[in-house]
């Protein structure tokens, strides 16, 4: 079975707040889709986090390597990818990019194989996990609300990020805003709050941090995450050995290799790669293994569609201490481009998908409203 084609379909119209200091607006691109094709009709989804001109010129380059190729290995023909785009600079673009390859490429493998992927990826610990929504600060006011009514949507865990927290120079702010988020989701319920500190100009360093750290187990805080710069491994690694909560991050790291100081250097607790933007599932399951042998929790971060959430329950599966997989609230590229979108069940949990591949098929109506792609003739 041999490789055909592969197309991206930019994601456009409904995309949800960032929370970033630059925000994005409904009809920029940061999601896109990749599909690829076989000679024998099948098709195989992925997705990428990353704006489509940016996904479409590194197609160009990458595309020559993939087409005719086998694809019933998709875990060689990642690997090929990143092999010979050691000189096109891996990290960036490209490497998100082959993430989107390779979750396709597995959605595949999945339905030549008649097998959830979850099976293939080494075996189901759970069927279900539970999902934690995940939504953007507020103040304080509108914060308790917001966690009040995720709370009482089912969710039993929430997470919240961005917003002004950590921007104002106002400590008593972002305690405000955590006291309130703590008291619309309710004692019962676990509170993960997520800085952001790979926005544009974070102003905050290891101080702030520390201290910061210190507010948040006073409200029985899960995790803190993105505290401080992405790359800044070592104040990772001492806010970590002083934080009395948890420390999350890595969301932004590309590529097991790059992950490996932070491991070695137990700067982080927990390690959240995303599988749209690390290589995808091939690279994923290898962080997620090294992650393990060093003592160190996996929680991923697809999040951003709904091709990325299906990836991130199968790889939940597969991981023994994988018990929270992220999802954002209210997002259409998550809940609507799908034939019957995702649905809590009465302990806040997601089933994972049980049908060959990701499990999920799409809605091509709702994709055409939401691309500029001729979504017929890539889709079919």
């Amino acid at each position: 079975m041999k490789i055909l084609s592969v197309d991206a379909i930019g994601l456009s119209g409904k995309s949800p707040k960032g929370g970033w200091s630059h925000e994005i607006k409904p009809e920029d691109s940061v999601h896109c889709l990749i599909v690829v094709r076989t000679d024998d009709g099948k098709m195989g989804v992925g997705s990428v986090f990353t704006n489509a001109g940016l996904v479409e010129a590194a197609l160009s380059v990458l595309r020559p390597l993939v087409v005719g190729e086998t694809a019933e290995e998709p875990a060689r023909v990642a690997e090929k990818l990143h092999q010979h785009m050691f000189w096109m600079g891996l990290g960036g673009t490209i490497t998100h990019t082959i993430s989107g390859i390779d979750i396709a490429l597995w959605d595949l493998f999945g339905q030549i194989c008649g097998q959830p992927l979850s099976r293939l990826l080494g075996g189901c610990h759970r069927s279900r996990v539970m999902a934690y929504a995940s939504i953007l600060m507020e103040m304080p006011d509108l914060m308790k609300e917001r966690a009040a009514f995720f709370s009482n949507a089912g969710y039993r865990a929430i997470k919240i990020g961005w917003g002004p927290f950590g921007r104002r120079n106002n400590p008593k702010l972002d305690e405000e805003i955590v006291k309130a988020a703590r008291e619309g989701a309710g004692e019962d319920t676990l509170l993960m709050v997520d800085a952001g500190g790979s926005d544009a100009y974070w102003p905050n360093g290891l101080n702030w941090a520390i201290r910061t750290a210190d507010m948040l187990k006073a409200y029985n805080v899960y995790w803190f995450e993105e505290a401080l710069k992405p790359d800044d491994v070592d104040d990772h690694r001492t806010l970590r050995e002083r934080s009395p909560v948890p420390i999350a991050g890595c969301e932004c790291l590309t590529r097991r290799q790059n992950f490996l100081p932070w491991l070695e250097k137990r700067a982080i607790d927990i390690v959240q790669p995303d599988v749209t933007k690390v290589g995808g599932i091939s690279e994923q399951v290898q962080i997620a293994r090294m992650a393990n042998a060093f003592g160190v929790r996996y929680i991923g971060h697809g999040w951003n569609t709904a091709i990325g959430l299906a990836a991130d329950l199968h790889l939940a599966a597969a991981f023994p201490t994988t018990d929270l997989v992220e999802y954002i609230g209210g997002s259409p590229y998550v809940d609507e481009i799908t034939t019957k979108g995702w649905k809590l069940d009465s302990d806040g949990m997601l089933e994972i998908p049980q049908k060959p591949g990701l499990g999920i098929e799409l809605d091509r109506d709702a994709l055409q409203s939401m691309t500029g792609a001729d979504v017929g003739r890539i889709v079919g």
